[in-house]
């Protein structure tokens, strides 16, 4: 917590341009995606509260205004916590039905190296327009689908379409910093993931821009390479699961071998995935 608070203090946001007015920031948590136009600004994913003052700042130099909606693709901490100063400041927050319900009360994230406490939001942080499956915006000229296929990283993601662009951010069901984490102790799991990304391939063609949770901004291919190797992971320790394998006998048996070099430790990932399972 103490690199956390370091963090927070001293990194800058930075900013990709995928289009006229239209951006992915980098700064600490999960990455923003903004939409600047005749209708105002939308975001997506707000990071943490020490973050908005910058990324605010940010945008004004990019030429928007006050940001009118924030949509959340889940509601970790680091992609949500930021409600609590947008809320109050009048912009309209958006997520899943299920991502509202977990912030209403509190949550303990089970991270495998530690655990973190997730406090209930206050309600002027809490989403205000809420949807189970789907959701549409008119917004800035384009159409923005929101969209929710089961439980996958946590039970209320969302993948948020941007049709004029051809850009969809998936939060963290999509991770290109590493493995995904899969909150199992609050209903996540790996099929949930795969089946989650599946239908958003289905959703977008191969010339889309795909903007993971964290990581750098990606394509389709690496969409596709992500299930497909998510795919391999999960029949290989379903296998082991099925056999009565322990999860040392999961972690020995390393089935991520291959990825190791491209990923890093999957050792959470594996403890994660195998409690999924």
């Amino acid at each position: 917590l103490q690199n956390l608070d370091e963090a927070l203090r001293t990194t800058p946001i930075t900013t990709q341009k995928l289009a006229d007015d239209f951006y992915v920031l980098f700064g600490v948590g999960g990455n923003i995606v903004v939409s600047i136009g005749e209708n105002g600004v939308l975001i997506v994913d707000d990071q943490f509260p020490q973050m908005v003052p910058k990324y605010k700042a940010t945008i004004g130099e990019l030429g928007g205004g006050a940001i009118n909606f924030a949509i959340n693709t889940h509601w970790h901490f680091d992609h949500a916590d930021g409600n609590q100063v947008l809320g109050p400041e009048g912009t309209w927050l958006v997520a899943q039905e299920n991502s509202r319900q977990m912030m209403t009360r509190n949550n303990v994230i089970n991270l495998v190296s530690s655990t973190r406490d997730q406090p209930a939001y206050p309600e002027t942080a809490l989403p205000v327009i809420t949807f189970e499956r789907d959701m549409r915006f008119h917004f800035n000229g384009e159409r923005i689908d929101l969209l929710h296929f089961g439980p996958a990283h946590t039970t209320g993601d969302t993948a948020v379409v941007f049709r004029g662009h051809n850009v969809v951010h998936l939060g963290d069901v999509f991770n290109m910093a590493g493995y995904p984490f899969i909150d199992a102790d609050n209903g996540g799991s790996l099929a949930g993931v795969i089946e989650f990304c599946s239908k958003v391939l289905e959703q977008i063609d191969a010339g889309a821009t795909v903007v993971p949770g964290h990581g750098p901004v990606s394509a389709y291919q690496d969409l596709a390479d992500y299930v497909a190797m998510l795919t391999t992971i999960h029949d290989r320790i379903a296998a082991l699961v099925r056999s009565g394998a322990t999860l040392r006998q999961v972690v020995a048996a390393q089935p991520t071998a291959q990825w190791v070099d491209k990923r890093g430790d999957p050792a959470n990932f594996i403890n994660r995935a195998y409690a999924s399972l």
